[in-house]
């Protein structure tokens, strides 16, 4: 040990926060608003936040053969393909559409079109009967998961009035069986989705679930990771080979030097630190925190998005450890402010050079709940909660009040001084993910959802949750620790299992769930 429903950041910040007092008797209470012009300046931060759209192959199917015996029949179940288009585009997504394929020769011409079209996703609307022969080349070559929609417009047939025509516009049921046999023999990954085409928020909050996770498969496949310095020394659980993650997840490492670190913090003028300055008291409360070393942190941050600029980063991972109070080990010391300012602002930052879970915070992120990079602090067997947290940089957009920035005169477990994060993660339903790698070197995720509640935590310059779980402390920490972790996790705010289930689909990256 060193140091439900998925909620928008829109509706974070809108939401408000709750402050931090300063100290009392060594107790936090939680009843302070945070004032308007944090809530502003972190709205502010959280509105530089990329967007993320997942490249979603949307394609329909019929029978060629139905079109002239059954007059409207084929613009109908266009127009119900359009419907389904629309709420897809409407949910995120960027559609490419392959119309509907109602021929094994058209089939082919559609699999080549979404072969070359850099998708996250198929959608696959079945509207009526279609043989398996007309769907499978569709989907072969672009080698991604399918999503299998068996959408009735209907809930019921009218039976006594309904004739072919009409059942054949409602039979989309019909041919699902023999499309997954044809999927699951040829080793495409798929999924069906059965319900109503209209009116069925089952049905379509799975397939938002989908879309988001189609998004966050795209934003982390094309990503930049800066490695700057290297892994904490001896934790074992931290190595990863580049290659590995590059291979698995499609995200870019960018290997970089503190000597990068120290041009950039070089070429900052006062006019940037004065910013960085203003930023921090606008959004955190400063306790203990020396002028010299609040200046310092502030060059920092400002060099730190210089660097993230030059080499367009989307994330960082960081640790140096320095020596004798040298410029590194200054520098080093020194990131804290700017990397909680950068994880705020969507470009997770992790510490102790812990390049997978960077990741796993990146996904959190996209998912737009957070992702605090987080570790087991201790058990509380009295009250039933885990306390967690780390120090380092937090995302201050998921905090449940005010932030701290706290001054401290001493590391634990590292080289130098500063000032540092401290708060609580938002009260409610959270999530944890986290990113291991296996003894035959596969990557594999590992989530669990609790809830964080409302007490004291340490007022130690760490970020610090209660988290509780369905299973005890011991229970949970033992189920968990047998997945084989990496020590690390990042900790999103909401109950987000569900898209994270999907993800794991999407990247072909294994998910254990514990509880």
């Amino acid at each position: 040990m060193r140091g439900g429903a998925v909620i928008s950041f829109f509706e974070i910040m809108s939401a408000g926060t709750i402050s931090l007092p300063r100290r009392k008797i060594g107790k936090i209470l939680w009843q302070m608003p945070a004032t308007e012009t944090a809530q502003n300046a972190l709205a502010r931060l959280s509105a530089q936040r990329k967007t993320h759209r997942g490249r979603v192959g949307v394609f329909g199917i019929g029978l060629a053969a139905y079109w002239p015996q059954f007059a409207g029949l084929k613009e109908r179940l266009e127009g119900y393909q359009g419907e389904v288009e629309a709420r897809i585009g409407g949910l995120g997504a960027e559609v490419v559409s392959a119309g509907l394929v109602d021929t094994a020769q058209g089939a082919v011409e559609a699999g080549k079109s979404f072969a070359g079209a850099g998708l996250d996703l198929i959608v696959c609307y079945v509207g009526t009967y279609a043989t398996s022969s007309q769907v499978l080349p569709v989907v072969q070559r672009a080698n991604v998961p399918v999503l299998v929609l068996n959408l009735q417009p209907v809930k019921a047939l009218d039976y006594p009035r309904t004739d072919t025509g009409e059942w054949l516009a409602n039979c989309s049921t019909c041919c699902v069986p023999e499309i997954s046999n044809a999927f699951a023999r040829a080793r495409v990954r798929f999924r069906v989705v059965s319900g109503t085409l209209r009116d069925d928020a089952r049905a379509w909050g799975e397939i938002g679930e989908w879309i988001r996770a189609a998004a966050v498969a795209n934003a982390v496949r094309g990503s930049r990771i800066g490695f700057l310095g290297h892994t904490y020394p001896g934790m074992l659980d931290m190595y990863s080979d580049f290659t590995m993650v590059t291979a698995q997840t499609g995200a870019h490492v960018e290997v970089l030097e503190m000597c990068d670190l120290e041009r950039c913090v070089d070429g900052v003028g006062e006019a940037e630190i004065g910013e960085k300055l203003e930023l921090t008291r606008e959004v955190f409360e400063l306790e203990g925190c020396d002028a010299g070393e609040l200046e310092w942190a502030a060059r920092v941050a400002a060099g730190l998005d210089r660097m993230v600029d030059e080499y367009q980063l989307d994330g960082l991972t960081y640790y140096y450890r320095g020596r004798d109070g040298n410029l590194y080990e200054r520098l080093g010391a020194g990131v804290i402010l700017g990397n909680s300012l950068l994880t705020a602002r969507g470009i997770p930052a992790s510490g102790e050079g812990d390049l997978k879970t960077c990741v796993a915070m990146m996904m959190m992120d996209r998912l737009g709940v957070g992702g605090s990079y987080t570790e087991f602090y201790a058990m509380d067997f009295e009250e039933g909660f885990v306390l967690m947290g780390h120090d380092g940089p937090g995302h201050l957009a998921i905090s449940s009040q005010r932030p701290v920035l706290r001054g401290l005169g001493l590391y634990h477990g590292k080289r130098g001084q500063g000032v540092s994060v401290e708060f609580n993660v938002k009260l409610g339903p959270v999530t944890l993910l986290g990113l291991t790698q296996t003894a035959d070197g596969n990557l594999k995720l590992l989530a669990a959802e609790g809830e964080s509640i409302a007490g004291e935590i340490l007022r130690i310059g760490n970020t610090n949750s209660r988290l509780k779980f369905s299973l005890g402390p011991a229970e949970f920490v033992n189920r968990w620790c047998e997945e084989g972790p990496t020590h690390h996790c990042a900790l999103g705010v909401g109950h987000v299992k569900g898209e994270i289930a999907k993800l794991s689909e999407l990247t072909g990256i294994p998910l254990a769930v514990v509880g």
